[in-house]
């Protein structure tokens, strides 16, 4: 039954959320469109619910800087002084309320990962896909890039099996606090997180 509520409180807050927000997404596009040569948004795709392929938008806080092989640097290298502000505050993630509005993503769910590691999920870790996606979860409240990849699917798991409102307001509550004192927030949830390279656990 909440999963249907849970839509409706996810379009509603979108919106309400792009609109409140808009005059922010509106400097910073403008910003990034003077800094980035013309590129304010970066795409990706990324796996959602039942491992559906969709394309999350974020601020772009990279340059496309590539090595003498051709090779894009490393993500610490390429970072711009805006780009870690926008990381630093969370302002990067703005435009996945559009994400959430077009029901790719919910407010709440485990985070978006890449693509490349779904063939090294064991069938726990799996379990992460069955709901949709989220802006931030009940991982990025317990440690986010401070805790290992085991138990952040742990964290992942157990909001699939246990999502509810009071869950989610605990959620939101947790992640406003976090954003404000920069409580065990990274710039990035791929920046300070070693690639996950699989488990062997079942």
């Amino acid at each position: 039954m909440y999963k249907y509520i849970k839509r409706l409180i996810d379009i509603f807050a979108s919106f309400l959320g792009l609109i409140i927000l808009s005059p922010i997404f509106i400097v910073v596009f403008l910003l990034l469109l003077y800094f980035n040569n013309g590129k304010p948004f970066f795409f990706q795709a990324r796996p959602g619910k039942n491992e559906k392929i969709f394309k999350i938008i974020k601020f772009k806080t990279m340059n496309d800087k590539t090595d003498e092989n051709g090779e894009l640097l490393s993500v610490d290298k390429r970072i711009t002084k805006v780009g870690s502000f926008l990381r630093k505050s969370s302002f990067d993630e703005i435009p996945q309320l559009i994400n959430v509005f077009k029901g790719d993503m919910s407010l709440i769910g485990p985070r978006p990962l890449l693509i490349k590691y779904l063939p090294l999920y064991n069938d726990f870790q799996k379990r992460r896909h069955e709901i949709k996606p989220g802006i931030t979860g009940w991982a990025q409240v317990n440690g986010r890039n401070a805790i290992s990849w085991d138990e952040k699917f742990k964290f992942d798991v157990y909001y699939v099996d246990n999502a509810s409102l009071l869950l989610d307001i605990k959620i939101l509550f947790l992640t406003v606090k976090k954003v404000l004192v920069k409580e065990g927030v990274n710039s990035s949830e791929n920046l300070n997180m070693k690639e996950f390279r699989g488990s062997l656990k079942s």
